[in-house]
């Protein structure tokens, strides 16, 4: 075979690798961003106050910090093929069980092993891009990878909405379950088997070893930081808008298409930049972007943006942050240890939103209407937490560059 051919079959190889994975992450990120919009549905269903739709949020994610804590000690050992697999089942299994929820302890329990699940399948998914693509295209590949997350906005959280309307929230808990076990097929048909990790098992440190390392220290800071700030207010969104500023219900699957849309174009682009430009510069804008956005929907009232046109915006600085952010600390492990740090990270990443979702939880409280109270708080702490992350961001690509 020819040199050409073989980097043909390779980037074909590369590209199929690709596609599954963020197959993986739609359905991670569309069982878990669902679950926020369908808030009052819920919560009305099954007789919920509004003002505790975080501790649902908050039960999923302090369970995948617990498993990509427990995760980090030995991910590594494993097939990538065989880690993804049997934790897609379990996160499809999971899901199937928030449709038989009879009360908040019982939805919370369904997510716990949602969360359980869903923690390591991020960590494998991500550690198998940086397996197959080079640093010098992994932020393009990245940006291609997390626009899942678009197309979960785009395409499956309106579906969701629309399902719960036409049935009851527990519709979409039985579609995304059966796509989830849909795509545990695939990735067990079409991967490969990726072992090339395990060659280097003499070489690969201990995990106190790996925590040890004044970079992973600062990686792992910038991602809790990011994270609180971010889950400190996402849970509460979908509720305030739907019951303090009117937006109707039966639009709301319309706002997740258009934030969608500007999340996908935002990260075609800022993929791009990072390679381009660092991802400093890239997340100092966003930053930018969504304090004001905050601060302007949020903190001020009456908001000085039309819940649209603050959604789009909202979606788009979080777009590019989160690219930024991915792309950088994917610099920072070996490659045999490559699994466990992402495990780890995706550990501190849970714990940190699962923190946020829970504080904001206990900040808010619900009038009799289901109006939520002491937002213009929880969007305050959102935001001072938002503008320390150039300074992380900054420190950790020096270092990681270096």
């Amino acid at each position: 075979m020819s040199a050409q051919g073989a980097e043909g079959d390779g980037k074909v190889a590369e590209g199929r690798i690709l596609a599954l994975v963020a197959a993986v992450q739609f359905i991670n990120i569309l069982d878990f961003m669902m679950v926020m919009p369908l808030g009052p549905d819920f919560a009305r269903q099954l007789g919920i106050s509004t003002s505790h739709i975080g501790y649902v949020g908050g039960a999923y994610t302090a369970a995948a910090a617990v498993s990509g804590l427990v995760g980090a000690l030995f991910l590594d050992r494993f097939d990538r093929r065989s880690a993804l697999v049997l934790s897609m089942l379990g996160l499809a299994l999971g899901t199937a069980a928030g449709a038989f929820a009879r009360g908040l302890p019982s939805l919370m329990l369904a997510r716990v092993l949602a969360g359980a699940f869903g923690g390591p399948a991020t960590s494998v998914s991500l550690s198998i891009v940086a397996d197959v693509v080079p640093p010098q295209r992994r932020g393009k590949a990245m940006g291609w990878v997390m626009s899942a997350f678009s197309v979960a906005s785009v395409l499956g959280v309106p579906a969701g909405l629309e399902l719960a309307r036409r049935g009851t929230f527990r519709t979409p808990f039985l579609a995304v379950a059966g796509l989830g076990l849909a795509v545990t097929v695939l990735a067990f048909v079409l991967l490969p088997s990726m072992r090339g990790h395990l060659a280097e098992r003499r070489a690969q440190p201990a995990f106190a070893e790996i925590f040890a390392r004044p970079l992973v220290r600062r990686s792992l800071a910038l991602t809790a930081m990011l994270n609180v700030a971010g889950f400190v207010l996402i849970p509460n969104i979908a509720g305030y808008v739907q019951l303090n500023l009117g937006y109707p219900r039966a639009r709301l699957g319309l706002l997740y298409l258009c934030g969608g849309i500007a999340s996908f174009l935002t990260l075609r682009v800022t993929g791009r930049l990072v390679d381009q430009r660092g991802s400093t510069w890239v997340a100092r804008n966003a930053t930018v972007l969504l304090a004001f956005t905050i601060v302007a929907g949020f903190v001020v009232n009456p908001p000085w943006l039309p819940v649209t046109l603050l959604f789009i915006l909202f979606m788009t600085a979080m777009s590019a942050r989160n690219v930024s952010a991915s792309t950088l600390t994917s610099l920072v492990p070996l490659a045999a240890e490559r699994a466990r740090f992402t495990s780890m990270q995706s550990s501190v990443q849970h714990l940190a939103a699962a923190s946020g979702a829970f504080l904001s939880a206990q900040v808010l409280s619900a009038r009799p209407d289901g109006q939520l109270v002491g937002m213009a708080r929880v969007a305050t702490m959102s935001v001072l937490l938002t503008i320390t992350l150039p300074l992380l961001f900054q420190a950790v690509e020096r270092e990681a560059r270096a």
